[in-house]
């Protein structure tokens, strides 16, 4: 015996990194509200709000935070992070 602990192989990439429609969890009732306000993405009229309260529509929101990962690691890359 050698005592050593095996490594574990690193874990394998997503096939896609972003399928719409999976990224939020917006099921619970506080993100809704009965009166229509503008998208804050593409000011299309929502009664869905995310998470501070702003009008916004799931898919809009998720290629938000999918296009801000996106910028994000591609600034990381470029060792343009602080």
């Amino acid at each position: 015996m050698t005592g050593g602990k095996r490594r574990r192989a690193p874990p394998k990439a997503p096939e896609r990194e972003y399928t719409p429609g999976q990224l939020l969890d917006w099921t619970d009732r506080s993100h809704w509200a009965w009166d229509p306000l503008p998208c804050r993405y593409c000011g299309q009229p929502t009664n869905l709000r995310d998470s501070k309260g702003a009008p916004a529509h799931k898919t809009c929101a998720e290629a938000a935070l999918a296009q801000q990962a996106a910028e994000a690691a591609d600034a990381y890359q470029n060792g343009q992070h602080p």
